[in-house]
């Protein structure tokens, strides 16, 4: 049996969407976790690189002074700040509370109101 041309799936382009801003901090709750997983690779190293000896402390400290690791360790911090933001709004999701569109907006922007804020303070701290 042959399918109609018309009754075929269509493929869709998901970026001519415009998704609300309860699914977009869900997704960039998604991406955190994933990035997050890839930092682990750097905070790894550094941890290796420290427990070797007094030498390799030094200079994990030492990489730490380097811009591009201050920008590392900012965005994992960073990272860290949304994604347990994130995790405790789906967390009380689950329990019940901004279920419904109004209160999955406030949610949201909440989440990343906080996810700025922490990004500040990670910032300061680092720098």
């Amino acid at each position: 049996m042959q399918m109609d041309k018309r009754e075929r799936p269509i493929n869709l382009n998901l970026l001519a969407f415009t998704f609300p801003l309860p699914a977009l901090a869900s997704i960039a709750h998604r991406i955190t976790g994933v990035m997050l997983f890839v930092g682990m690779a750097f905070l790894l190293y550094g941890l290796s690189l420290a427990l070797e000896s007094a030498d390799g402390l030094a200079q994990a400290k030492l990489l730490l002074t380097y811009p591009l690791g201050k920008f590392i360790a900012w965005g994992i911090l960073t990272l860290v700040g949304y994604h347990f933001v994130a995790g405790i709004k789906h967390l009380l999701m689950d329990f019940g509370y901004a279920e419904t569109l109004p209160g999955a907006r406030l949610a949201a922007q909440l989440c990343i109101v906080l996810g700025v804020v922490l990004a500040v303070l990670a910032g300061v701290w680092v720098w």
